[in-house]
């Protein structure tokens, strides 16, 4: 049995699907018994409850061999550190009771920084928690910069016609579609061919700048001179907590964004063919065009 966290989400919906799709038993975790409902209709288990509940995950894991650990993002959390780690921690609690042998968690790039990291503090917390559990073999997928998070400019570029972040114009990321993660956890998890404690950077199809995105998508929703505006920290800070984004969830955004224009987020990943995921942002383009054109 495959335990499934965060099953309806951008990673664990494809990863869940391609897992039943492989013939495996897998049991997703949701909050919401209607939104897990395709995954029951394909032979899935579900078990519906809070994935910060001790009590809950530790019945939700009863059974299983292995599981894809997950925390969900909260946009108005007194803590976002707290927050992360009430999720990681009833996750480690669960995998404890029950003698879970393999997990497989979604962390990110920058969890190799000690402090001041920003929204994936907690996720270096993940790993380290997940770590010191005897007998348990983990895989910590360190993903890159979600194609997913270009979808939040949607408005600006149909109320202002420009793409804008705090980013700078010319910083080249990895860049990766949620899907793809979702899909190689799901691969590793149906072979269960790691053992100790592994780390696996997966940094997408190519390494791009934002002004090199705003051409792609400029093409692709017919607007060629679509440009790539830098926001300040202040700017993007204000916005995030206009659209009801906690103290707590500005200042960690406000920190890791400093950090990857530093060029410290990503220092330590290295691209090879294992890192290197298939979706371009050519791909992810047809997406951004669809819904911005539902606008």
């Amino acid at each position: 049995m495959i335990v499934v966290t965060g099953a309806t989400g951008n990673t664990g919906k494809p990863l869940a699907l391609a897992l039943l799709a492989a013939g495996k038993s897998v049991r997703v975790i949701s909050r919401s018994a209607e939104k897990a409902a395709e995954f029951a209709a394909k032979g899935a288990e579900v078990a519906v409850g809070d994935p910060a509940d001790h009590e809950f995950m530790t019945g939700a894991l009863k059974g299983a061999e292995a599981v894809y650990a997950m925390v969900p993002m909260s946009w108005n959390p007194e803590s976002l550190l707290d927050h992360q780690k009430a999720h990681i921690d009833a996750i480690a609690a669960g995998v404890k009771a029950n003698g879970v042998k393999y997990l497989v968690s979604l962390s990110s790039v920058g969890t190799h920084l000690e402090k001041d990291s920003g929204v994936v503090f907690g996720l270096r917390y993940g790993e380290q928690t997940y770590n010191a559990i005897e007998g348990l073999s983990t895989l910590h997928l360190r993903a890159t910069y979600f194609m997913e998070n270009t979808l939040g400019q949607l408005d600006v570029v149909k109320n202002m016609g420009i793409m804008g972040s705090p980013v700078k114009s010319d910083l080249k990321l990895s860049m990766i579609a949620a899907k793809d993660i979702g899909e190689y956890g799901a691969k590793r998890l149906a072979a269960l061919d790691f053992h100790g404690h592994n780390i696996q950077y997966l940094l997408g199809q190519r390494d791009l700048t934002y002004t090199e995105v705003a051409k792609v998508y400029g093409r692709a929703i017919g607007k060629e001179d679509l440009a790539y505006v830098e926001f300040t920290y202040e700017d993007f800070g204000k916005a995030l907590a206009g659209m009801g984004g906690s103290k707590s969830l500005v200042d960690n955004f406000d920190q890791f964004l400093r950090k990857l224009n530093e060029g410290r987020i990503l220092e330590d990943t290295v691209r090879d063919a294992e890192s290197t995921t298939p979706t371009s942002i050519e791909e992810f383009a047809n997406i951004f065009a669809y819904l911005y054109n539902q606008k």
